[in-house]
């Protein structure tokens, strides 16, 4: 049943899931005639299949504006959203796309799937591959005048939670000043339209890494007071849940561990998570983006959360193998509870508060939040330099929880460079050796 839709598809699976069979399904026809798939190859069943959502077709007016015959920037393009901005804005024939990514490898794979595209298509889209740092203002700004950018999609972000908690200054160098330096290069190099990738995590926030995305807004939030008195920067930012099959999504892991044989593992038996596909996800913030008057914060209709242990469950069942467990001690794979990690979350949350607006979209809305005066603002970036640069955890934990950004962590402070030196023994005596 290849062509039906997706509510229908997890009508049938909720049917053969009890059976515990392996469940494939067949390409679609439409895959078979583009030369996508053949019709002998069987394929596992998509987890998107058993959320049961069928994506919005995007509407052809907003994906176009900020984009076509205009020059587009993606900054974390070689990421997991990034390259499906990319991959989204491409088809919308831009005059140009720059590739601005920090990692060789993976500006290298984005630069030659494009490059394939375009060559395969005949197009004359100029693709740009750019290496650099959002964390350097001079290279953002150089390379914003150099090629005249009119749009920039700002993806580019430390997003792992127990990672960041960790590295508590890189996240916050990254996703804070990273964002700040992208955002005032931008109003220097008079760009057009500016988009921020945000996440439900930056709502009520119980980690660094959601702390620092609203901060993050919060910097747009006060750069846009000043649009049309000293700039004419249109900024906006797009807030969701996770996608499947991004890096650091359960879904591949969950997938390799079932392969493998071996237990899953999650962090506890009630988290639940918002889930959407990464091609819908990158739409819809294109569409939004597109809305942004300024200053807008724009939250994504994610269906309902998940149950992550309901969604291994299903996962390990359509693979044709039995849950083990106290009940069933002959089953074939054991999910396993490893405890949350640092700064995680059991439920996410979208928005703040109840003031919710509709869009002229059905799947996106809009929030109204608390805003930061760009005078307090300042204050308050230059007061997070001088903690960052003085390595002083306390002082950034303090200026995170003055900031209104509802931060409430559920650790203390967990980098791994500042609890070492906190628990390293006092005047350890250097040895010098002659060579």
């Amino acid at each position: 049943m290849p062509s039906v839709s997706r509510a229908r598809r997890k009508e049938v699976l909720a049917q053969l899931e009890p059976l515990s069979i392996k469940v494939l399904s067949i390409p679609g026809m439409a895959d078979v005639v583009e030369g996508k798939a053949k019709l002998s190859e069987f394929r596992e069943v998509e987890i998107e299949d058993l959320l049961g959502r069928d994506p919005v077709t995007p509407k052809t007016d907003l994906m176009a504006a900020n984009i076509t015959n205009k020059v587009v920037m993606v900054t974390g393009a070689g990421g997991s959203i990034g390259s499906e901005l990319c991959r989204q804005i491409i088809k919308q024939n831009p005059l140009k796309i720059i590739l601005f990514e920090r990692s060789e490898i993976a500006l290298y794979s984005i630069e030659k799937e494009l490059c394939e595209y375009i060559d395969h298509g005949q197009l004359s889209i100029e693709l740009i591959p750019i290496m650099g740092s959002v964390q350097r203002i001079n290279r953002l700004e150089t390379v914003m005048m150099a090629f005249g950018v009119q749009t920039v999609y700002h993806a580019a972000a430390y997003k792992h939670v127990p990672l960041v908690e960790h590295n508590v200054v890189e996240g916050v160098r990254n996703n804070v000043f990273g964002t700040y330096y992208a955002a005032k290069a931008a109003v220097n190099a008079k760009v057009e339209t500016f988009v921020l990738i945000s996440t439900d995590k930056a709502v009520r926030p119980t980690n660094v890494m959601g702390a620092t995305k609203r901060m993050a807004e919060l910097v747009l939030q006060g750069l846009a007071q000043e649009q049309g008195a000293k700039h004419n920067t249109r900024f906006c930012m797009v807030r969701f849940g996770n996608v499947l099959g991004s890096s650091g999504s359960v879904v591949p892991l969950f997938r390799r561990q079932i392969k493998e044989g071996g237990a899953i593992t999650l962090t506890h038996p009630d988290i639940t998570r918002f889930f959407m596909t990464i091609p819908e996800a990158a739409q819809l913030v294109i569409q939004a983006g597109a809305m942004g008057k300024g200053g807008d914060v724009f939250v994504l209709d994610m269906g309902d959360s998940v149950k992550i242990k309901d969604l291994a469950t299903k996962m390990v069942r359509l693979s044709g193998f039995e849950i083990k467990s106290e009940s069933n001690p002959h089953g074939d794979i054991e999910i396993l509870c490893t405890g949350l990690r640092p700064g995680e979350k059991l439920f996410e949350e979208l928005l703040i508060g109840d003031n919710v607006g509709q869009t002229t979209h059905e799947r996106i809305m809009t929030a109204n939040e608390v805003m930061l005066p760009l005078s307090e603002l300042n204050v308050f970036i230059d007061a997070l330099d001088t903690a960052c640069h003085n390595f002083d955890h306390e002082k950034i934990r303090k200026l995170l929880l003055d900031a209104p950004t509802s931060f409430n962590p559920t650790d203390g402070i967990c980098d791994l460079v500042w609890n070492a030196r906190k628990t390293a023994p006092a005047n350890k005596k250097v040895v010098k050796l002659r060579g």
